[in-house]
């Protein structure tokens, strides 16, 4: 588990969002993509993902 929280330029589909928050939580990548599809369905899912894309900073 990392300690910071940066969107990766490898291994992201879209933004990294999701690849970032895996990292830094040492859990699957695949399972934060499918838990924003979940809440995607719900509603949220859009707006939580684009405020965390403006939020964290991209790795350099």
């Amino acid at each position: 588990m990392t300690s910071t929280l940066i969107r990766p330029r490898s291994g992201k589909l879209i933004a990294g969002v999701c690849a970032a928050l895996a990292d830094r939580f040492g859990i699957s990548r695949v399972l934060v993509r499918l838990g924003f599809v979940v809440f995607g369905l719900v509603g949220v899912g859009e707006l939580v993902y684009i405020g965390l894309w403006l939020i964290i900073p991209k790795a350099r």
